[in-house]
């Protein structure tokens, strides 16, 4: 369990890191080199294009954050947790949940990204 905690929030601050050598050190230990990111806007596969990936985003908007919003729940290699996107202003633009997956040494291989809440029942005809 502590691991696993560990390596998640390692990549959590990767994600708030503005410098580029500060964002690769936790992404070594946290991240697999061919790890595939993915959410609604992205499709980004490796390490090094995830450091790009997350530069973009720092660019794209420049005092946002992101912060975990729930405690990591796993079991056989995968994982979940619950986000928070708050903007320059403090206030919460957007809220989300990832779903991953561990590699055989630990490190996060896959995160698959979704934003907001999902979409309601259909009404029942």
């Amino acid at each position: 369990m502590a691991k696993v905690d560990e390596t998640v929030r390692a990549y959590g601050a990767a994600w708030l890191e503005v410098d580029e050598a500060e964002r690769r050190r936790p992404l070594q230990s946290a991240w697999s080199e061919d790890g595939v990111y993915q959410d609604p806007t992205a499709h980004v596969v490796g390490r090094e294009a995830l450091i790009r990936h997350i530069a973009d985003f720092h660019k794209r908007l420049p005092g946002t954050t992101i912060i975990f919003a729930s405690g990591v729940d796993h079991h056989h290699g995968k994982l979940h947790f619950l986000w928070k996107m708050i903007g320059p202003d403090g206030q919460v633009t957007v809220e989300g949940r990832d779903f991953g997956e561990f590699d055989v040494d630990g490190r996060i291989c896959r995160i698959v990204g979704f934003f907001g809440q999902p979409p309601p029942l259909p009404a029942a005809d």
